[in-house]
């Protein structure tokens, strides 16, 4: 009876915590239904241009399974290439067959190389030896893995994830124990308070973040292309952003355990808009949410510097972004605390 009377209590305490209840069951279907639509989506078709290649090889090319653009010139191909609007691009050059990759995304590397293996088996020149295939990489090489594409995202997701983490079950432990009460009953204004606890917290994210990036670069060999200040400019500006949402998602809980409630419904998700999964083979109407989460820019900025080795001129924009959800987030924490103080 005891037992059974505990098992009652612990029941009746689920049931009537609704965010618990909704999270249950809503959080997996979520997820759930992301990997649905990220998984089933439709098969990476390569994207490959071709330059001066003879008519007879052209129509040879099996063009179901890629999509072929023809360019006048290799100058119009390769600023293609760079702009990353083709994977490659296959010319001939003194009679010898050449393939260019952009080079940055293995599995889009591997996929040119499969298409170009299968669609000339009989399309080079015959009069002796069959030449050799040449290939060449805008970035990157032959040599570089799946983690060296993957990593930059994963860098970024786990600086966002622990600083989220920390920053919010920080500042609701700083709610409840009555320190914020005791701070809203002085002079100090909303927006004081605010800077306060970022400048607090941030300080700490910065060492944070210098760590773990200078750690997967330069103890785990994470490939890096560009220069490493950029990276800390770019994690310490996710971190903050990290920082600041997860303060004030914290307004709106109550304990340690409804903070990370959020955790599959606002972090997560990102995982899925990031770079980790491909966007082209992602649903066209789920796609559009990628813009609207940091981890879309910081990942963005972090492959085009670590990969690519790409200058300021390339990533201000996805940096500029992430400045903005930080200051949006900073603005919407002081209006979150008129709920326990009105000025």
């Amino acid at each position: 009876m005891r037992v059974a009377a505990l098992m009652i209590r612990i029941l009746r305490q689920i049931i009537r915590d609704k965010r618990t209840m909704g999270l249950l069951i809503f959080a997996p279907i979520l997820v759930l239904t992301m990997m649905h639509f990220v998984f089933a989506g439709d098969e990476y078709v390569p994207k490959i241009g071709i330059v001066d290649v003879p008519q007879a090889i052209v129509e040879q090319m099996n063009s179901d399974d890629v999509k072929i653009t023809e360019y006048d010139d290799k100058t119009q191909a390769q600023n293609a290439l760079t702009d990353r609007e083709i994977d490659g691009y296959f010319t001939f050059e003194n009679q010898s067959p050449a393939l260019y990759l952009e080079g940055s995304d293995p599995s889009k590397n591997g996929a040119v190389m499969k298409w170009i293996q299968t669609a000339l088996p009989s399309g080079q020149p015959t009069n002796g030896p069959a030449p050799t295939l040449n290939i060449d990489y805008l970035h990157g090489s032959s040599d570089m893995g799946i983690f060296d594409y993957f990593g930059p995202v994963l860098l970024g997701f786990f600086v966002f994830f622990f600083v989220f983490l920390i920053a919010g079950v920080s500042f609701l432990r700083e709610r409840t124990t009555g320190t914020l009460e005791r701070l809203l009953a002085s002079p100090l204004r909303k927006w004081e308070i605010v800077i306060g606890y970022v400048l607090g917290f941030g300080l700490f994210a910065m060492i944070q973040t210098t760590i773990i990036a200078a750690y997967a670069i330069y103890v785990l060999g994470m490939v890096m292309e560009g220069n490493f200040g950029y990276v800390l400019l770019i994690t310490l500006l996710l971190a903050l952003t990290a920082l600041t949402l997860g303060i004030l998602l914290s307004a709106f809980a109550n304990n340690e355990l409804q903070m990370m409630q959020f955790i599959p419904i606002v972090v997560v998700p990102q995982i899925f808009f990031s770079g980790l999964f491909d966007l082209d083979t992602i649903s066209k109407w789920l796609s559009w949410i990628g813009p609207f989460t940091p981890l879309y820019y910081a990942a963005n900025a972090l492959r085009n510097v670590m990969v690519r080795g790409y200058d300021w001129g390339d990533i201000y924009t996805d940096v500029a972004m992430l400045a903005g959800f930080s200051l949006l987030f900073m603005i919407l924490n002081i209006f979150a605390l008129k709920k326990y103080r009105k000025i």
